[in-house]
C-alpha cells in the first residue's frame, strides 16, 4: 500500500543516540536564530541603540522556551522566539513624546515599552482562563480547519518577501542554500536526511568563505562576510537585564497586539498540530499551550522582547520529521548558553543573509504547505460558497494588509496585523454564515472511526 512509502516520524529521538540528538537540536538553534536576534537588532534601530540586548533576547528565548515546555507537559515541540507582532509597538513607545515621555532619552522609554509588553503577556493568562472555563471544544467550534488552513497558509506566505529580499543579497549563495537542503531532504542517507537546513548552512557557509577570499561581493557591493562585530565582542559575558516599567500609553499601544498574537498563537500550534499528527489543542490542551506562550512572554520583565512560537522550526519538524520535543529544548538550552558567549553569538550572526534567505525559501513555504495539508486532511469542501468565502476573505486579508490596520483608541495607536484581521474577520465569518458542520472531534473518536 501506499503507506509503507510514507516515511514514519521520529516521536523518540533517544533511539538516534546523544551524539544526532545534539546535533538535531543544533539545527533547530539555527532555524531560530536569524529572527530571534533580529527583533533586537530592529528594535536597537527604532531605539536609536538604545533598544533591547541580543544576549537579553537569546537567554529569554531559551528560558521561555523551556518555561513553556514544562508548561504543556513536555508534548509539544514548539520552540518559542522573539515576536515580531510587538515591532509596531516597539516604534510607537519609542517615538512617545508627550506626558512623562517628553524629555526622556530613548534608553529611559524603553523599560516602559518592555512594561507593554509584559501586560500582553497577562492578556494570554486571561484568554487561556476562558479556554479551560469553557472547554476548548466550544473555542474550536469558532476555528474550524476551514478557519486555521488559510491562517497558517497565510502565516508563511506573509513571510515569503523577506526569505527573497535576503536571497537577493547574493543569489548564488542563496541558491546553493537553496539546492543543498532539497538535495539532503531527498537523497540524503541516515543521519544526513533529518538534518539539511544543517547541512545547508554547512555548505553555503563554505561556498561564502570561498567567494569572499576570491574577492566576490553581493549584489550592493557589500562584503560576503564581515568578521568585525566577532573580534570586538568579548568571549564571556553576562546578559544586561533590567526591571520594565508601566505606564498607561505605553500599554494601551503594546497589550492589544496580543489579540494579533494570541489568534496567531491558535494557527501555529494547529500547524505543529498538523505537522506532528498529534491534537495538541485538546492534549496537552489549548489553555495550557496559552499559558506558555504568555508566561514566555512575560520575559519583558526583565528586558526581554515578547516571545511567540516559531514557524521556521515548525518547518524544520516537517523537514526532518524528527518530531521529539527534546530536540528543541536542547536547541533551547544551546540558546541560554550562547546569552552569555557574545563572541559565540556574533560569529552566528554573521552567517550572511542570503544563506537565512535561500534557506527560508523553503522554510516558509514549508509553513504554507502545511496549511494546504490541513485543508486537505480534515477535508474542508471548497465547493460549499460558504468555505469558499472563508478562504477567500482570509488570504486576501492575510496577504493584501501588508502595514495593518491602524485606529486610535483613547489617544493610543492600535495597529492589526493582516494576520490578525484574517483571523477575527475568518472567526466571524464562521460563525455568521449559515451552515457550519464542523465538529471538533476527540482524539479517541478519531480513533474509532477509523477503526470501524
Amino acid at each position: 500500500s501506499i503507506m509503507k512509502f510514507r516515511v514514519e516520524g521520529i516521536y523518540d529521538a533517544k533511539k538516534l543516540g546523544i551524539p544526532q540528538m545534539l546535533i538535531l537540536g543544533l539545527q533547530h538553534m539555527f532555524a531560530m536564530f536569524g529572527a530571534t536576534i533580529l527583533v533586537p537588532i530592529l528594535v536597537n534601530n527604532y531605539f536609536h541603540g538604545e533598544g533591547l540586548s541580543i544576549q537579553v533576547t537569546l537567554f529569554c528565548a531559551g528560558f521561555g522556551t523551556l518555561l513553556f515546555h514544562v508548561l504543556t507537559k513536555l508534548k509539544v515541540p514548539a520552540f518559542l522566539g522573539s515576536s515580531f507582532a510587538f515591532l509596531g509597538g516597539f516604534a510607537t513607545v519609542a517615538e512617545l513624546d508627550t506626558g512623562i515621555f517628553a524629555n526622556m532619552s530613548y534608553g529611559e522609554k524603553l523599560p516602559y515599552a518592555c512594561g507593554g509588553v509584559f501586560v500582553a503577556g497577562l492578556l494570554y493568562l486571561v484568554l487561556a482562563m476562558i479556554v479551560k472555563v469553557i472547554g476548548v471544544k466550544r473555542v474550536m467550534r469558532y476555528l474550524p480547519p476551514v478557519v486555521t488552513g488559510p491562517i497558517i497558509i497565510c502565516i508563511g506566505l506573509s513571510l515569503a518577501p523577506s526569505a527573497i529580499s535576503n536571497a537577493s543579497q547574493n543569489w548564488i549563495l542563496a541558491l546553493i542554500a537553496l539546492g543543498t537542503v532539497i538535495f539532503f531532504n531527498i537523497w540524503g542517507v541516515g543521519m544526513f536526511r533529518i538534518i539539511p537546513i544543517l547541512m545547508g548552512i554547512v555548505v553555503s557557509y563554505v561556498v561564502a568563505l570561498i567567494m569572499n577570499a576570491l574577492g566576490m561581493t553581493n549584489a550592493d557591493g557589500s562584503a560576503i562576510l564581515s568578521f568585525a562585530g566577532v573580534a570586538s565582542a568579548p568571549i564571556v559575558g553576562v546578559p544586561k537585564f533590567f526591571l520594565c516599567k508601566f505606564n498607561i500609553t505605553a500599554i494601551l499601544a503594546m497589550a492589544p497586539i496580543a489579540i494579533a498574537s494570541m489568534m496567531e498563537h491558535i494557527g501555529d500550534i494547529s500547524a505543529i498540530s498538523a505537522t506532528v499528527d498529534r491534537n495538541f489543542i485538546e492534549d496537552p490542551g489549548l489553555h495550557r499551550t496559552l499559558l506558555g506562550d504568555g508566561l514566555a512572554s512575560l520575559s519583558a520583565l526583565i528586558g526581554g522582547p515578547a516571545n511567540t512560537t516559531y514557524g521556521e522550526n515548525t518547518s524544520v519538524l516537517a523537514l526532518s520529521r524528527v518530531y521529539d520535543p527534546k530536540v528543541i529544548r536542547l536547541a533551547a538550552i544551546y540558546a541560554v548558553i550562547l546569552s552569555f558567549i557574545p563572541k559565540m553569538a556574533e560569529v552566528i550572526s554573521s552567517l550572511p543573509s542570503a544563506i537565512i534567505g535561500g534557506i527560508s525559501f523553503i522554510l516558509y513555504g514549508m509553513i504554507s504547505a502545511v496549511g494546504v495539508r490541513n485543508v486537505v486532511e480534515n477535508k474542508v469542501d471548497l465547493t460549499r460558497s460558504r468555505n469558499l468565502v472563508i478562504t477567500a476573505v482570509i488570504l486576501v486579508c492575510g496577504l493584501g494588509i501588508s502595514d495593518g490596520l491602524t485606529f486610535t483608541i483613547a489617544g493610543a495607536h492600535i495597529t492589526l496585523t493582516g494576520l490578525a484581521l484574517a483571523a477575527i474577520v475568518g472567526i466571524l465569518l464562521n460563525a455568521v454564515l449559515p451552515g457550519n458542520d464542523y465538529v471538533f472531534e476527540t482524539a479517541k473518536k478519531k480513533e474509532e472511526m477509523e477503526d470501524d
